[in-house]
């Protein structure tokens, strides 16, 4: 029985072919692979990564699909089915602690949240690729001094090289989307140039400058920065946060202090 998409959980299932191959090619996975897929859904990736003699990991949250794909794919000896949510899955754990490919169609009413959580597992991940709502890849890729450039694209471009590959229409999936959709592929950076201690300070930093986008970097740091530091820095305290670059948040990041505690 063909499994009816749950809005509650955010379903949209891909079944466009032509959009599987170009995935897939974009995956490229290989028999010595390790693949963690978030939301298989009705399976559209999960057969051809199988196919791959790669070992692969599924994360599902919906228990009536878990059935299905635990019946489906019985035969097969190279694949796990994790019967939970991916906003608390410790992926590590359920991978044995070894490095691992990330793949998902990732339900849009929590991508974001779930990109964060994530990105805390980046030091672990080869590589990701994710189908996201269009307008969220533009915030992860954006650029500085566009209206896009915000939290996620900062946060995401710290841990990861960022490359938006195609947009996906809404008639790929059933049901159809209101909105357009874009593949991404993420690669995670070195692990020497992600500092966990600047991290935490550049999330504090971030989340300050872009709380109240129209208000100068004078009124929205100072709690966490002196402005002659910034001006040390080459920073204008008149300037707004979407004008700074990657390379000064982390600058501003790696000196910022404790918030002062009310």
């Amino acid at each position: 029985m063909r499994h009816k998409a749950r809005k509650r959980f955010g379903q949209n299932f891909l079944h466009d072919q032509k959009v599987i191959d170009r995935i897939i090619a974009s995956i490229a996975p290989r028999a010595t692979d390790l693949l963690v897929e978030i939301g298989p859904g009705q399976a559209a990736l999960t057969l051809p990564l199988l196919e791959s003699g790669a070992e692969l990991h599924l994360i599902e949250l919906d228990r009536d699909l878990v059935a299905q794909l635990e019946n489906k794919f019985a035969g097969y000896d190279n694949i796990t089915i994790h019967s939970c949510d991916a906003l608390k899955a410790n992926l590590p754990e359920l991978t044995g602690h070894r490095p691992f490919r990330l793949i998902g169609n990732l339900p849009y009413n929590i991508s974001t949240p779930l990109i964060f959580h994530l990105l805390e597992y980046a030091p672990l991940i080869s590589d990701m690729h994710f189908m996201l709502q269009l307008e969220v890849v533009k915030r992860m890729a954006a650029s500085p001094g566009s209206k896009a450039w915000g939290k996620l694209g900062v946060m995401t471009q710290y841990h990861c090289e960022v490359d938006s590959l195609f947009e996906v229409p809404p008639h790929a999936f059933q049901p159809a989307p209101k909105v357009q959709s874009a593949v991404v592929r993420l690669v995670p950076r070195p692990r020497d140039q992600v500092n966990s201690q600047v991290e935490a300070r550049l999330r504090r930093v971030v989340q300050a400058g872009f709380a109240q986008r129209r208000k100068t970097l004078r009124n929205t740091l100072r709690d966490l920065v002196d402005m002659q530091q910034l001006q040390e820095l080459g920073i204008d305290p008149g300037a707004r946060a979407e004008t700074l670059s990657l390379q000064q948040f982390i600058a501003i990041g790696e000196i910022a202090r404790e918030p002062a505690k009310e």
